[in-house]
């Protein structure tokens, strides 16, 4: 089966008033928030955009974090170095809109975020993400991010590990 969308970084062509994703925060981001952020290099910003209709399908954002260790359970932290934090990338938001929701656009913008992590010539241990409610929790916790110590929605997934899932979902 072909693909449906493609993703591509975020520009002015991209008509971002219509994207309901379910949630206003996330729609009033891309809409209002998400261009300021790339020019200001707060965040770079990523879309689906539906090859038949041109909408913009789905969408998230990547910036720079770190983990404090102490964050990762013992057996991630036994095999690392005694550095207080480690380098990893945040996944600070991502959305699909309701008219693509069921279709498996979010776990592929998952696994778009994580191949554009790999392909940065950075230093990057984990992606994490801080889910926005419980059922989002969920969503990641099914595609192996687990939380962090203390974190009710934080997560986190070393980089080596998505990249095994990732090769052995093709």
């Amino acid at each position: 089966m072909a693909p449906r969308f493609y993703v591509e970084p975020l520009s002015g062509g991209h008509d971002r008033s219509k994207f309901i994703s379910g949630s206003e925060p996330l729609d009033r981001y891309l809409r209002y928030q998400a261009s300021q952020d790339v020019r200001r290099h707060i965040a770079t910003c990523f879309v689906a955009v539906d090859l038949e209709s041109q909408e913009t399908a789905g969408y998230y954002t990547l910036s720079a974090t770190s983990i404090p260790l102490e964050g990762l359970s013992p057996d991630v932290v036994r095999k690392l170095p005694r550095y207080p934090i480690v380098p990893a990338a945040l996944l600070g938001r991502l959305a699909v809109a309701t008219s693509h929701q069921g279709e498996g656009l979010g776990p592929a913008l998952l696994a778009d975020a994580i191949m554009r992590i790999a392909r940065a010539e950075l230093g990057i241990f984990a992606i994490v993400v801080d889910a926005k409610d419980a059922e989002a929790t969920r969503f990641y916790e099914r595609h192996g991010l687990r939380l962090l110590a203390d974190e009710a929605h934080r997560l986190c997934l070393p980089m080596a590990t998505a990249l095994r899932a990732l090769e052995g979902s093709r």
